[in-house]
C-alpha cells in the first residue's frame, strides 16, 4: 500500500510538472537546446517550480501538525497567526535595514515572529481552549499582524512599499529564483528532523490529552520542540514567498479523505500533498489569461474558503 501510494505521487508529480514547465508566454522545449531555452528551464521555470512545491511542501506540514497537536480540524498556519507574526517580523527587519532580502538571518527572523504568534495565541485563549475559541483567538492574532504589517509599509520612505504589501499579504512564488530556495530549504530540513525525531510523540495525540500525559513523554518539552518545527516551516515559507493561506488546511483534509489518520502519516503524506496542490494552483495562476498575474495566495483564498466555511457548518452541527 505504501509502495504503491509513493509510486502513485511520483507519476502525479512528473506528469504535473511537465505540463507546468510548459506554461507561459515563450515556447518550451522538454530539452532545451538553444541557450534561451536553458536559461528559461534553468533560471526561470524550474527554480519557480522547486520554489512552489516546497512552500506547499511547509506550509501543509505546518497546517497537519497544528491541527494533530491542537485537536482542532480548522487550525492552519493562517488562521492561527503564526505566518502572519512571521511576515511582521520579516518586514520590520527588511525595512529598518537590518538585513538584508537574501540574509540568511531572515528565516530566523520569521521564526521568532511566529513563535511570538503563537504564544500570543496561547495567552489570549488559555490552555484550556476549545476548536472555536483557538480559531477566533488566531483571527484576531491574524488581524492585529496585518495591522501592524500595513502600518510598517505606510511608513517606509520606499514609494512602493504598498507594492510590497500586495507581495506579503497574498504571497506569490513568481520572479524568484534559487536564492529563495536556499532561503526555504534550510528551515524544511530543520523542521523536518524535528518532527522525525519526535513522531512518537505526534503519533501519541490518537488518545486524550490525560491519556497522553501518562504516558512518559517529556510533554513540556516536546511541545516545544513540535512548535520550533511549526515556526520553522511557517517563517521558510514567508520569507521566501510571502504569506500563502489556505494550504496548511485543505491539504490535511484531502489525505484525510483518502483515509489517512495516523497522525505522524497524516503529517508526511499532506506534507507531499501540499506541494503538489501549489504547483497545481500556480499552473493555474500562470495559465489564466489575467491582464496582470495574480498572486498566488489569491487563488489559494479562492478555493479554501469555501471549504473553510463548509468546515465550520460541519464543526457546528457536531
Amino acid at each position: 500500500m505504501r509502495t504503491s501510494w509513493w509510486l502513485g505521487y511520483l507519476s502525479l508529480l512528473l506528469a504535473i510538472s511537465w505540463v507546468y514547465l510548459g506554461l507561459g508566454h515563450y515556447q518550451f522545449e522538454w530539452w532545451p537546446s538553444s541557450p534561451i531555452q536553458q536559461q528559461l528551464w534553468l533560471d526561470i521555470r524550474l527554480p519557480r517550480l522547486t520554489l512552489a512545491w516546497l512552500n506547499g511542501f511547509a506550509l501543509a506540514s505546518a497546517g497537519a501538525i497544528l491541527q494533530v497537536i491542537l485537536r482542532n480540524p480548522l487550525a492552519e498556519p493562517g488562521l492561527t497567526g503564526v505566518a502572519g507574526g512571521a511576515a511582521v517580523a520579516t518586514v520590520l527587519v527588511l525595512y529598518l535595514g537590518w538585513l538584508g532580502a537574501l540574509s540568511w538571518w531572515l528565516p530566523l527572523v520569521g521564526m521568532l515572529g511566529g513563535a511570538l504568534s503563537l504564544l500570543v495565541l496561547l495567552v489570549i485563549a488559555g490552555r484550556k481552549a476549545s476548536g472555536n475559541e483557538l480559531i477566533l483567538a488566531g483571527v484576531a492574532v491574524s488581524a492585529v499582524a496585518g495591522a501592524m504589517l500595513a502600518v510598517i509599509l505606510n511608513m517606509a520612505a520606499n514609494p512602493y512599499a504598498f507594492q510590497e504589501l500586495s507581495l506579503w499579504m497574498m504571497g506569490s512564488v513568481s520572479n524568484r529564483g534559487w536564492p529563495q530556495v536556499w532561503l526555504i530549504g534550510p528551515c524544511i530540513v530543520l523542521g523536518g528532523l524535528i518532527c522525525w525525531r519526535q513522531r512518537g510523540f505526534i503519533n501519541a495525540h490518537i488518545f486524550d490529552q490525560y491519556t497522553l500525559l501518562s504516558l512518559g513523554f517529556a510533554y513540556a518539552r516536546s511541545m516545544w520542540l513540535i512548535l520550533i518545527a511549526v515556526t520553522s516551516f511557517v517563517a521558510g515559507s514567508v520569507v521566501s514567498a510571502g504569506i500563502i493561506g489556505f494550504v496548511g488546511l485543505i491539504a490535511p483534509h484531502l489525505v484525510r479523505l483518502l483515509g489517512v489518520h495516523k497522525p505522524s502519516t497524516l503529517v508526511w503524506r499532506s506534507a507531499f500533498c501540499g506541494g503538489l496542490l501549489v504547483v497545481v494552483v500556480d499552473g493555474l495562476v500562470k495559465w489564466l489569461p489575467t491582464p496582470i498575474e495574480l498572486h498566488l495566495g489569491v487563488i489559494a483564498a479562492v478555493i479554501g474558503a469555501p471549504l473553510l466555511i463548509v468546515l465550520l457548518q460541519r464543526a457546528g452541527r457536531a
